[in-house]
């Protein structure tokens, strides 16, 4: 039987129950679910997103953080989410992203490893919040000192045998330090891990169909950047 609120067979409250029942058993995309409404929150261009981060970095500096009620919000946030950004982080415990760039909850779609090297479930992830969140923005961040790198470093060096899986990551780094040290830089470290972001912006890119296709056609931008762990500063590469 027809729902006769709109005279053509379905009621936009009906679309909207079954859009967010699709979303919540993963066949819809959030994204189409929230377009049956209206526009996403975090449907920005990819410029707005990435002056949205630093001027959060700058209230980061200067202790200015802005107060915030996690509780408010909480429950919206449960039904749907819309990150203004995804973030490619070092693991390293001193570079939550959502402090360095004072975001809050929801804000940020957020993946870290050693190195902030890109793996195969990274890119899966990135693939999911550009199809599915539409995230307008990926930064990659790295920082100095980054001691994943500096293994990298002395991996090629000394050519001695690492434990475990390092080697594995100690491989997805060395070619940043190779480049890095064809360019005979003063500081081989800080040379490094600046290369080491842009083989990561150039891995999603390149890796990626979906993620490569999104940056062509400008509906989403990468970005690097390199966290000082003393000022607090991200130097935007």
């Amino acid at each position: 039987m027809c729902d006769r609120s709109t005279g053509r067979g379905l009621s936009r409250r009906t679309l909207l129950a079954t859009a967010g029942a699709l979303t919540a058993a993963g066949i819809l995309p959030l994204r189409a679910a929230w377009a049956e409404n209206s526009a996403a929150p975090n449907a920005i261009t990819p410029s707005q997103a990435l002056a949205r981060l630093t001027e959060g970095n700058a209230r980061y500096m200067e202790d200015s953080l802005k107060e915030r009620d996690y509780s408010v919000g909480r429950a919206a946030r449960a039904e749907a989410q819309h990150p203004v950004a995804g973030i490619l982080s070092c693991a390293d415990s001193r570079v939550p992203p959502e402090i360095i760039f004072d975001q809050g909850p929801g804000d940020l779609f957020v993946s870290r490893d050693a190195g902030n090297v890109v793996s195969n479930y990274g890119l899966a992830s990135f693939e999911f919040a550009v199809t599915s969140l539409g995230i307008p923005l990926i930064v990659v961040i790295g920082h100095t000192g980054c001691g994943a790198v500096a293994a990298a470093l002395g991996a090629s060096t000394s050519r001695k045998d690492l434990p475990g899986h390092l080697p594995e990551l100690v491989k997805a780094i060395e070619p940043a330090v190779i480049t890095a040290h064809g360019r005979h830089p003063g500081d081989f470290l800080a040379a490094s891990i600046e290369e080491n972001v842009r083989l990561g912006m150039t891995r999603l890119k390149t890796q990626s169909k979906i993620i490569g296709d999104a940056v062509t056609s400008g509906k989403v931008g990468i970005a690097g950047g390199v966290y000082d762990l003393e000022t607090g500063a991200v130097n935007w590469i």
